[in-house]
């Protein structure tokens, strides 16, 4: 019989709602067990089994529930993470992991003593996009690869309101949120950088205290690799270039799975979201003397995977699928990133 991971969760905003409570219910190897909800109780029209707490304290309380899904704003991380951990539980914390490095550090010390698994929810690495500029660079269709670009923009002229994501609080900012990702998916393609140079800005005003652009280029021996986002970006370019000896690729931001439940679509284990209507990559490369230009399609990504490699690492059979030790790394960077704006300098890494 499939063992079962009674799971709460610590939230039930759009990370709860979009990112983690579908999974979890679909998935035949967790339980839904708990929900927090400090005030509404909306939850219980897609999940009417699940209980409803009222605090974090109640939730870690349960001694039914083993794994704790912590997406909470980031400002909070920290301490349910440590308090959870503590308490014997395991635990997926959203990403951004913590505000800073050294909460990163401690807590996956904390985790390591504590014989706990502590994963960290990079749901990007699981998206069409990045899984197809994975393949192109697993494969070294380009060659040596030279010069990358990647970026994650939004358009949000006007303040949203949330004060832990845009205003004057550590961890706020588009560094903290999309940086995270991007910072993320270079360190699995490209491993730790020689040297970084940032430039860091607040563009926006009318409430808007937070970070809202940035530009990071991450420097390696042969490689040159620049992370940007802007929330005033009315276009989108596209979200990964990448230029090598034996030719390019370029990939649009074009993964529909966020789209699909926001419309609450039930995702599974099995392929359920759609792939885009129109090609959505170009790849001009060189192969036996031929130059072959060819526009594809990307397959479309699955964040159930994040939740399957989860399972198989609490039931032993898998590693951690990002560890914390990842975490660690981008939260490093990210530090390193606000130094170099600060200093206007290239910094070591």
């Amino acid at each position: 019989m499939q063992q079962v991971i009674r799971t709460g969760i610590c939230s039930y905003g759009m990370s709860g709602k979009i990112f983690h409570a579908p999974f979890i219910q679909n998935h035949p190897g967790f339980e839904l067990t708990a929900i927090v909800e400090r005030h509404k109780e909306e939850s219980k029209r897609r999940y009417p089994q699940a209980k409803l707490y009222r605090s974090f304290e109640e939730l870690l309380a349960d001694d039914s529930i083993q794994l704790i899904v912590v997406n909470t704003p980031v400002q909070t991380h920290f301490d349910y993470v440590k308090a959870a951990l503590q308490a014997g539980k395991d635990v997926v914390a959203e990403k951004p992991f913590t505000v800073t490095a050294a909460e990163a550090r401690e807590l996956a010390e904390i985790a390591r003593q504590t014989g706990r698994l502590l994963s960290v929810y990079q749901n990007r690495r699981y998206d069409g996009d990045f899984r197809a500029i994975k393949d192109v660079v697993d494969k070294g269709l380009l060659g040596e690869i030279v010069e990358v670009e990647m970026r994650y923009d939004r358009y949000r002229t006007q303040y949203s309101g949330k004060q832990h994501k845009e205003g004057a609080l550590p961890g706020a900012g588009i560094v903290h949120d999309l940086g995270a990702h991007l910072i993320d998916q270079a360190l699995q393609l490209f491993g730790w950088p020689e040297k970084i140079f940032a430039d860091i800005r607040t563009l926006r005003k009318d409430g808007v205290e937070a970070n809202d652009y940035f530009e990071i280029l991450l420097y390696y021996p042969r490689n040159r690799v620049r992370l940007k986002s802007t929330v005033i970006a009315r276009e989108s370019s596209y979200a990964y270039v990448l230029h090598g000896t034996k030719g390019s690729f370029l990939q649009q931001r074009s993964d529909l799975q966020e789209e699909q439940l926001v419309a609450e679509k039930e995702p599974s284990l099995e392929p359920w979201c759609p792939a885009t209507a129109e090609p959505d990559g170009l790849l001009h490369y060189e192969e036996n003397g031929q130059w072959i230009r060819r526009y594809q399609t990307s397959v479309p990504g699955n964040y159930m995977g994040y939740y399957e490699d989860v399972y198989q690492a609490l039931t032993g059979k898998r590693d951690n699928p990002v560890p914390a030790a990842d975490a660690v790394k981008t939260m490093t960077l990210i530090e390193k990133a606000f130094e170099s704006s600060d200093k206007g300098a290239v910094l070591m890494c």
